[in-house]
């Protein structure tokens, strides 16, 4: 639907060769539609093992229609396990870790073991910043939403200061993020610092600003500034 979309895609598409596994993970409460055929399809050029993940078993009352849509599955791609799961009750997901496990090759550890990503603290600072924003809009903010830290600097041991500008695409969007007398925004902050201080072990001082960006998500330069595309 937009530019950000189709990069999205492109990414996880040129992945599907590079990986060890993949899961194909699908809603037990929907019928099939055209994205998991268009799914599907993307998967029978591929060799890499492919798992079934169906998820929201806990939503099913009659469990032999879970077995049906394992069944029909089935007759369209040779999976190389099938896992139903509830993200909502799951909290381990045994069957499925052994699942993924089988096709892992043991290997060199390529990071230090206590070494959780690979990503700069900035950029985790924004995703966790940009969370909440999904989290407390919901439905009211699509996914038009970015996050940009501007200033990231340590006062001392113990304090650090971070300036972040969320963006969207609408007036009317910057008003539901900042909320009546700012109450939304300061939610956001309070809930977002509370977690990069869990990062960072240490006390954050978190400054947010909200602007407009017209139509980022179709705009080459904005993806780029906001770290889309390279």
């Amino acid at each position: 639907q937009h530019k950000l979309g189709e990069y999205m895609v492109r990414t996880a598409e040129s992945t599907l060769q590079e990986v060890d596994v993949v899961l194909f993970v699908v809603d037990a409460t929907e019928k099939r539609g055209a994205g998991e055929d268009y799914i599907l399809n993307l998967l029978q050029k591929v060799k890499t093992p492919v798992i079934l993940v169906v998820n929201k078993i806990d939503k099913l009352t009659d469990k032999q229609k879970l077995f049906q849509i394992m069944e029909g599955y089935n007759k369209l791609y040779k999976f190389a396990a099938i896992v139903p799961v509830s993200a909502l009750n799951d909290s381990e997901f045994p069957g499925l870790v052994q699942e993924i496990t089988k096709h892992l090759p043991e290997g060199p550890a390529y990071f230090p073991e206590d070494m959780i990503t690979d990503q700069p603290e900035r950029v985790i600072a924004a995703e966790m910043i940009r969370e909440k924003v999904l989290r407390l809009t919901r439905d009211e903010i699509p996914h038009s939403v970015a996050v940009e830290v501007d200033e990231f600097k340590e006062r001392d041991e113990e304090n650090v200061y971070i300036r972040a500008t969320i963006f969207v695409e609408r007036e009317s969007q910057k008003g539901i993020v900042i909320g009546a007398k700012g109450s939304l925004l300061k939610k956001i902050g309070q809930q977002a610092r509370a977690d990069i201080e869990k990062l960072l072990y240490c006390k954050v001082f978190l400054d947010l600003w909200v602007k407009v960006k017209a139509d980022w998500r179709n705009k080459d330069k904005a993806l780029k500034q906001l770290g889309y595309k390279e």
